[in-house]
C-alpha cells in the first residue's frame, strides 16, 4: 500500500522515490499520484509536517524535549495568551510557537458572510479557514541545560538590520518562562522584549 499523509489542510501527499546524482535513493512527498511511489517508510525515517502543512520524510530526530514540556507550553499559551490559534513545532532542543499571519477573525467573518452564497456549512467554513492560514514562528524556548532543564527564550526580531532570533531574558525553568513571555504573543509589547 502506497505511503500517504493527509496534512492539516486536508491535502493528500504520496511518498515517492527518486535518485540522487550519485545514484542513491532519495525520498520526497508530492501530491502527484504518478511516479515511483513507495509502500514502506525506510528504516530510520519518519513523516514530518511543518507548521505550514508541507510534508517531508526526515531522519528520526532524537527526543530532547519531553511530552510534559510540550504540554506545559500549550497549556501556558491557552492560559496566559490572547492568541488561541497557534501551532507548536519541536526540532531537536527547540520548542517553537507559530502564530497565524492572517487576521483570523476578519477572515472568519468574510468566509461566514459568503457561506450561504457558496452553499457552505459551518464545518466547510472552519475547514476553509484552517486551509487558508499560514504561520510564522514568533517565540521559542531553547533547551540550554539538560540536567536542570533550563531553557533560553528567543523572539524573532523583524528589524531590517537583524531579521533573526534574539535572546530575551536569562535562562530559567520552562514554566517560569512560559508564564513570563507567552502573554506578549500578538501584542505590541512583544516587540519591546529584549535581553
Amino acid at each position: 500500500m502506497t505511503i500517504t499523509h493527509v496534512n492539516r489542510k486536508q491535502q493528500t501527499y504520496y511518498l515517492h522515490q527518486g535518485k540522487t546524482k550519485t545514484g542513491k535513493p532519495r525520498y520526497f512527498f508530492s501530491m502527484k499520484t504518478e511516479g515511483d511511489l513507495v509502500d514502506t517508510i525506510p528504516d530510520g525515517f519518519e513523516i514530518y509536517e511543518n507548521p505550514n502543512a508541507q510534508v517531508f520524510l526526515r531522519k528520526i530526530q532524537p527526543k530532547l524535549i519531553t511530552d510534559d514540556e510540550i504540554t506545559l507550553v500549550k497549556k501556558g499559551i491557552k492560559k496566559y495568551s490572547k492568541t488561541q490559534n497557534f501551532l507548536i513545532d519541536v526540532k531537536k532542543e527547540a520548542i517553537s510557537i507559530f502564530t497565524s499571519n492572517q487576521n483570523e477573525s476578519a477572515l472568519s467573518e468574510l468566509l461566514t458572510a459568503t457561506a450561504s452564497f457558496y452553499s457552505r456549512t459551518e464545518k466547510d467554513v472552519q475547514q476553509l479557514l484552517a486551509r487558508s492560514l499560514t504561520y510564522s514562528s514568533e517565540l521559542r524556548f531553547i533547551l540550554v541545560d539538560k540536567q536542570k532543564r533550563h531553557f533560553q527564550t528567543e523572539r524573532y526580531c523583524y528589524l531590517g538590520a537583524i531579521d533573526d532570533w534574539i535572546q530575551i531574558g536569562p535562562p530559567d525553568q520552562l514554566a517560569t518562562l512560559v508564564k513570563t513571555y507567552v502573554k506578549h504573543l500578538g501584542q505590541e509589547s512583544f516587540y519591546d522584549l529584549r535581553y
